[in-house]
């Protein structure tokens, strides 16, 4: 009886084809807290969006005779030393993370990728001192180098966008950095080369979109961090001034009541554990789905 032989490009030819949307939402779903992290995640955003709506009073509504009262139904989380609604400050204080977090990290991403793709893509000198003016900040912890920009800088919003990205851009040069060093060795890179292609169309078209992966992983990673950050220099008094709302400075001002009424410190520190939480599983997952070593096959 014959048998026929099967070769290597018919087996290649009868392999199914990878769906690689269908691939990626498998590795990025397979552990069920991921949708924890979502959901959580799309509360927080949906708050930062209608809280003019959702809120049901003003974030910055006094009102003395009511100040330091448990939780009912005319406040759900009580009220604050001066009267201010305390769910209404926590659902603003989703605003300020949102737009401290994003601004924050959007600025270092941009300041990461473009340093650290000159970097990687020139090398020589270039490298050499980005990479070791890099190296400097490096060994400090990110919410050290944070304090130390906000107080040259002075507390604010704005100032402190400006503290949290220069202090989180080191991570995106490395990164980014070493993606550039990794894809200039290709030779379809040395092919444009001798094509005559510009570095800058070699850079735009080949170097960042394979970066484009872990980027996104470390802007998830990063969000976290960020607003935890913010949330840390403004319990220290040198972050968001009042009276904006603030989930750190929420909790700096119930501090000094736990004994009294605890909730006031209580309800933003559990916002911001499960909101940092959420962005780290969200970021694992990502980059679980996004690492062709990690994620394996459909």
């Amino acid at each position: 009886m014959m048998v026929d032989k099967v070769t290597p490009a018919d087996t290649h030819e009868m392999a199914p084809r990878v769906n690689e949307w269908q691939r990626f939402t498998r590795v990025f779903f397979q552990r069920r807290i991921v949708i924890f992290g979502l959901l959580v995640l799309l509360l927080m955003f949906f708050c930062a969006a209608f809280a003019p709506w959702i809120a049901p009073y003003s974030p910055n509504q006094q009102n003395l005779k009511e100040f330091l009262q448990e939780p009912s139904t005319s406040h759900l989380l009580g009220t604050d030393n001066i009267g201010r609604d305390t769910m209404s400050r926590l659902i603003w204080g989703a605003r300020t993370a949102v737009l401290v977090g994003f601004v924050t990290v959007a600025l270092s991403t941009l300041l990461g990728t473009v340093f650290g793709t000159l970097a990687g893509y020139y090398g020589g000198a270039t490298n050499s001192i980005i990479m070791r003016i890099t190296d400097i900040f490096m060994p400090f912890p990110m919410i050290v180098l944070a304090m130390l920009f906000a107080a040259v800088l002075g507390g604010g919003m704005l100032n402190i966008i400006l503290a949290l990205g220069i202090a989180t851009t080191p991570a995106y040069i490395r990164v980014i950095c070493g993606m550039a060093l990794s894809v200039r060795e290709n030779d379809y890179i040395l092919a444009e080369r001798a094509m005559g292609t510009s570095s800058l169309r070699i850079m735009t078209r080949h170097i960042l979109p394979n970066s484009f992966a872990p980027i996104i992983v470390t802007m998830t990673l990063q969000l976290g961090f960020v607003i935890l950050s913010e949330a840390s220099l403004s319990f220290l008094g040198i972050g968001i001034r009042p009276p904006t709302a603030a989930w750190g400075s929420m909790v700096n001002d119930g501090y000094h009541y736990l004994s009294m009424v605890p909730i006031l410190s209580f309800a933003p520190g559990a916002a911001i554990m499960l909101v940092v939480f959420a962005f780290n599983i969200v970021g694992d997952a990502l980059r679980d789905a996004l690492d062709p070593r990690l994620r394996g096959t459909l």
